[in-house]
């Protein structure tokens, strides 16, 4: 019978010295789902998925893929296993093009590219709506098409669980859902497993189907986008920016306004409006 989960992190605890950046931490992912990790810099969610990334190994705890019991030892070994990430900091050599900086991953030494990959970098780029030139340069380049790139040098190697470390991070509101829709399309299409590590609300809500939120190293909250949501209040202790829409709805909420406390995105927010409007009308009637 196949496994339920893709990934299960089971008492995970990681130490740098005196500095705990991650205590007992407990995650499991359904195959298909989409997690968001949220927390504020240093609450240990990069270092989290930089251990399911093969870059450092846990203290304590153990690591499960499709329900089997695994070491990662190297990014290399969670590559055999179908693990990618995309890392917040570009991992790309300025002097080569797409296509070099894709190729040179595979495992085969040397840096030859015929005609062919290229149009296969560019077939494959084109099929999941990733715009992207596999003759051009990464030194002239924009922000959002080396964004782009990182991502599709993961997906080329047939990841079927892709960790995004703050994938939006330096791009402009246009930039920053054209990411987010290019990764739901495609996640969408391969029912592929997608981790998304991020201090932005903004894009969990847009993204995700379930959360998980760390704080000071420990697991905090999980739940879907409603029920973390929710809990405003205990989200913005942690020092996390909750969407501005949600703000202003908590503080209605504290007004004694008959309003939802799940409000996240400005969609939600005026259909929320326009049904206690319906509301007052009808009891006006």
């Amino acid at each position: 019978m196949a496994a339920e989960y893709a990934i299960e992190m089971r008492g995970i605890t990681k130490t740098f010295g005196s500095v705990v950046a991650n205590k007992d931490v407990n995650l499991t992912l359904r195959k298909g789902e989409i997690l968001a990790l949220l927390g504020e810099n240093g609450s240990g969610k990069t270092t989290l998925m930089n251990m399911l990334s093969g870059i450092y190994q846990p203290d304590s705890g153990e690591i499960l893929v499709d329900g089997v019991p695994v070491s990662i030892r190297s990014p290399q070994e969670a590559k055999a296993l179908g693990i990618g990430m995309v890392h917040q900091h570009f991992k790309l050599v300025d002097v080569f093009t797409a296509a070099d900086n894709i190729w040179m991953g595979r495992e085969k030494p040397g840096f030859a590219l015929n005609r062919g990959r290229y149009d296969e970098i560019r077939e494959m780029a084109q099929r999941f709506g990733f715009d992207i030139d596999p003759r051009k340069k990464v030194a002239n380049m924009a922000v959002s098409e080396k964004q782009t790139l990182e991502i599709i040098k993961v997906l080329y190697y047939g990841a079927k669980v892709i960790i995004l470390d703050e994938p939006t991070a330096g791009l402009d509101p246009r930039g920053r859902d054209l990411i987010l829709e290019l990764v739901k399309a495609y996640q969408q299409e391969t029912e592929s497993t997608v981790l998304l590590v991020s201090h932005s609300m903004e894009d969990v809500a847009k993204l995700a189907t379930k959360v998980l939120v760390m704080n000071q190293s420990h697991l905090a909250m999980y739940g879907t986008v409603p029920e973390v949501y929710s809990r405003g209040e205990e989200l913005v202790q942690m020092g996390l920016n909750v969407p501005q829409v949600t703000r202003i709805f908590m503080e209605l909420k504290k007004r004694g306004f008959p309003v939802s406390d799940s409000v996240y995105t400005v969609r939600q927010g005026k259909e929320e409006l326009l049904r206690l409007e319906g509301r007052r009308e009808a009891a006006e009637c």
